[in-house]
């Protein structure tokens, strides 16, 4: 049996080419204004939320003008929100998430510029964003975001490194561009490895998820609504150096313990907590950007994705779960 979430990660690779011939030149004109602000926000719940986590590092790592992430509500309830010159970029797959949309509307009685990203032509976020950008994802079912995932993604990094200019910002830009075939390969390539281990790991109940810099982004994902929506696990994402600052005091023999390595000056890290994890006989699954695809080390969420979601996606098959359906989650479907 093939679920929703089946169809719509093979969707991924059109998904973004769409969005890239359809979006491209406005993305551009909405660099050209952000990249004049002193300030930029963003703003998501969920996977969404990832996606800004990821952006937000990257452009971290390379440049220096101030990025924040903000839920929509901790935004709506910030007392210290800049206003000067700022601009604000709110991810939503539906355009109707309450908290963004809040976010959203206090951004816009602050004079800040504001910018949307969804999935959604129709929505609120289109219609009340300063700016609007529309992913060309079609419909999607299942509650774990693929296609609106990457092509959201994708959106914030081709807009921010377009904005602000770096010495990473050529290649990242260039190499978005290759991310369709990247994917498509990706899909074809990391399956049947991946069913493999999930079924190895189907019994295990909870998972620790560890990533640097823009890997963390793809930890949260990884934690928050991949397992905890989709495969319906108990899971906790954390950004490689918090790992001595208490899981390893929990992380014992047998427990899975998931690794996101791209070489980021943080992995150093990384690599000392997998070394750790070794020792006591921690069962490790290492996904190492290496292994995947030859492309800059920002773009590393982009390629581990694919095979993360062929992992979460075979584990909730195993354990009989559709990772498409949802028990309490009551999101906006269009």
């Amino acid at each position: 049996m093939k679920y929703d979430m089946y169809y719509e990660l093979l969707e991924q690779p059109r998904s973004l080419k769409d969005t890239l011939n359809a979006e491209k030149s406005h993305m551009s004109e909405i660099s050209s204004e952000i990249s004049e602000v002193d300030r930029l926000y963003l703003v998501g719940c969920g996977s969404s939320l990832s996606t800004c986590y990821s952006a937000r590092d990257a452009i971290n790592m390379v440049h220096d003008t101030p990025v924040d992430v903000f839920t929509g509500y901790e935004f709506l309830y910030h007392k210290k929100i800049d206003n000067k010159n700022a601009g604000l970029i709110v991810t939503s797959q539906s355009g109707e998430t309450a908290d963004t949309l809040a976010a959203l509307r206090r951004a816009n009685e602050m004079g800040i510029k504001t910018v949307s990203i969804t999935n959604e032509e129709e929505s609120s976020m289109m219609k009340e964003a300063a700016s609007s950008i529309l992913t060309r994802c079609g419909r999607e079912n299942a509650i774990l975001g693929t296609k609106t995932y990457v092509t959201q993604l994708m959106c914030l990094y081709q807009i921010i490194f377009q904005a602000f200019d770096t010495l990473e910002s050529p290649e990242v830009l260039k190499q978005l561009k290759d991310l369709p075939d990247i994917t498509e390969n990706l899909i074809k390539s990391t399956e049947a490895e991946n069913k493999d281990i999930a079924q190895k790991f189907a019994h295990e109940d909870i998972f620790y998820c560890m990533g640097a810099g823009p890997n963390y982004g793809l930890a949260y994902k990884l934690a928050m609504t991949m397992f905890m929506e989709g495969a319906l696990k108990h899971a906790c994402p954390l950004y490689s150096a918090e790992f001595r600052h208490g899981l390893i005091e929990r992380v014992e023999k047998n427990v899975p313990t998931i690794f996101l390595d791209a070489g980021y000056p943080g992995d150093e890290l990384t690599e000392k907590a997998i070394e750790f994890c070794d020792n006591i006989g921690a069962n490790n699954l290492i996904f190492r950007m290496k292994d995947y695809a030859d492309v800059n080390f920002l773009l590393s969420p982009f390629v581990l994705v694919v095979p993360l979601e062929w992992f979460v996606y075979y584990m909730a098959h195993f354990n009989g779960e559709d990772p498409g359906s949802t028990r309490h989650i009551g999101k906006v479907r269009y």
